[in-house]
């Protein structure tokens, strides 16, 4: 729980959205983190009584690190000014930013199969009528499952990125093409919004 509470505090103090604060989640894929809802001291004082030696990583105390100076100044900080009861409660945030995020990728997901005319690697295309009235949150998941499916490398596809894209929906005043990672192009024709591989014919 302590790991979950310095995740979500690092996602707060970046400006993340909301799958970002979601944080670890008990089950993702193969992995399993059936401790997740438990306090440090609580595995710590588990391994004591039974007489485990846990192995500690070097790297948790550099505070070098980011996550090692969330954990080793600013939650104490919290808890000594907030009270008692903050990693709870970031924790507690995690799961319930979970909850949203899903139902919004569900949501999404739905209306990209409802937007999409077309939808192949290296090009997709979707029906700016069905995108307009779509909320903002669902409007950018679309349109970032849109880019990523066209090519765009997920991990340098920025919600600036996102945004610039979703003008050419919500603002459109005949404004040029938008430049997209991975040689990706997002540019709106007759109604619709195309991202593919420059150049786009």
């Amino acid at each position: 729980r302590d790991d979950q509470a310095e995740t979500v505090l690092l996602g707060l103090a970046r400006g993340s959205g909301p799958r970002s604060l979601a944080g670890m989640a008990p089950v993702s894929g193969l992995y399993r983190r059936p401790f997740l809802d438990l306090p440090r001291r609580t595995t710590v004082a588990a391994c004591a009584a039974l007489g485990l030696s846990p192995w500690d990583d070097p790297h948790n105390d550099d505070p070098r690190y980011t996550r090692v100076r969330v954990r080793s100044r600013v939650l104490p900080v919290l808890e000594k000014e907030l009270g008692p009861g903050v990693a709870e409660a970031l924790a507690r945030t995690a799961g319930l930013a979970r909850e949203d995020a899903d139902a919004l990728d569900e949501w999404a997901e739905r209306a990209y199969s409802d937007c999409a005319l077309s939808d192949i690697s290296g090009r997709v295309t979707l029906a700016v009528e069905a995108l307009e009235p779509l909320p903002g949150a669902v409007r950018r998941r679309v349109l970032r499952r849109a880019a990523v499916t066209a090519g765009a490398p997920s991990g340098a596809l920025s919600a600036t990125h996102v945004r610039a894209v979703e003008r050419l929906v919500t603002a459109w005043r005949g404004q040029k093409a938008v430049d997209l990672p991975g040689g990706l192009t997002a540019v709106r024709r007759y109604g619709t919004l195309i991202l593919a591989i420059r150049p786009i014919a």
